[in-house]
């Protein structure tokens, strides 16, 4: 696994006020730092485009970027960015400087592979993703660009740990008191239709309690004249 390595122009930004950052993206420029193992924290200035350009790659946060600024090259990581929230374009970021020997943690994406010669999924089985994204602490020279699943043997009902995951030296997940679940192939959830047998049963159950429920009303119906003729005759005596 190898860093995705890339570069960027910035120039040193000497804006002042809150109207001259206004001006400077109304150029199309987006406002940066850079910070970590300079003698200064430098304030710089990036095309809004050629920083777009990145952002489309994914991953950004833990993209390794070679930033060149005064005659000058950084190998930088970003650590932050501001999005305007109307228009979703970046208005702000920040950079740190790092070295081969300095500890990073960035979160890295996993890639699934051999899905369609999965056993698990060939039998009908689903790969349920619990992390699309795993934290890791590493080297800022040995970041991975992504993190390797194969589920070439995998089985229904089989979970896949990130102990199952080849991980470049001196690299490590954040979270070490556990062997945690990265993805399942799960068994499908079937809806079982009701059996012929079964819904016939039902069918005759609801006619029967229909039945019952005609006669009761019929015997209730017949009961009603029997009544008045008990009351007629004690009419008719009076």
């Amino acid at each position: 696994m190898e860093n995705n390595l890339t570069s960027l122009e910035a120039n040193i930004r000497e804006t002042k006020t809150k109207s001259d950052i206004k001006k400077l993206r109304i150029d199309g420029f987006v406002p940066g730092v850079l910070y970590g193992e300079v003698e200064s924290n430098l304030k710089l200035t990036v095309k809004k485009n050629a920083l777009e350009k990145l952002l489309k790659i994914g991953n950004f946060m833990s993209t390794v970027i070679d930033v060149k600024v005064a005659g000058k090259e950084y190998k930088v990581l970003p650590r932050d960015i501001e999005f305007n929230k109307l228009t979703n374009q970046p208005i702000h970021v920040d950079f740190q400087k790092i070295s081969a020997g300095t500890k990073v943690i960035v979160w890295i994406p996993v890639k699934f592979i051999n899905e369609s010669i999965c056993p698990g999924l060939k039998m009908g089985g689903v790969l349920n993703i619990v992390r699309r994204k795993v934290e890791l602490n590493c080297p800022a020279d040995q970041i991975p660009a992504e993190l390797v699943c194969d589920l070439g043997e995998k089985q229904l009902n089989e979970s896949i740990h990130i102990s199952s995951i080849k991980l470049p030296d001196n690299v490590k997940p954040t979270i070490l008191d556990r062997d945690f679940t990265i993805a399942t192939v799960a068994a499908p959830t079937v809806v079982k239709e009701p059996e012929p047998a079964a819904a016939a049963e039902g069918e005759a159950a609801a006619e029967g309690e229909a039945a019952k429920d005609g006669e009761v009303a019929a015997e209730n119906k017949d009961a009603k004249p029997e009544e008045d003729k008990a009351k007629a005759p004690a009419d008719k005596k009076k």
